[in-house]
């Protein structure tokens, strides 16, 4: 706001004490500035939206990498829980702590 302000201070400045006329110009030097902020506004929009992409474009490397390595915790789990039931069902060894022979 203190732009705003500083802009209503200048110009009403400028067109009480500097001119007589003060409309030709006023209308040159406002319409210039319209043009450089409006072009100001264009290129931090520019800057934001490449930032936004490339964080974007970061993050989505970063889940795709969480993904495969969560895939292949599963996939290493799955292989190891099969292994674990071959071994103990299918096996026909008889669990820990007993025993086929008579004591």
């Amino acid at each position: 706001m203190m732009f705003v302000y500083l802009h209503i201070v200048l110009f009403a400045v400028w067109m009480l004490v500097i001119e007589k006329s003060p409309w030709p110009t006023l209308t040159l030097i406002v319409s210039l500035e319209a043009i450089f902020l409006s072009t100001f506004v264009m290129i931090g929009q520019n800057r934001q939206a490449a930032f936004q992409q490339s964080k974007a474009d970061h993050d989505y490397i970063a889940q795709q990498k969480l993904l495969e390595e969560n895939t292949e915790l599963t996939r290493t789990i799955h292989t190891l829980t099969q292994e674990m039931h071959a071994r103990m069902l299918g096996n026909g060894t008889p669990s820990a702590g007993t025993s086929d022979t008579p004591r």
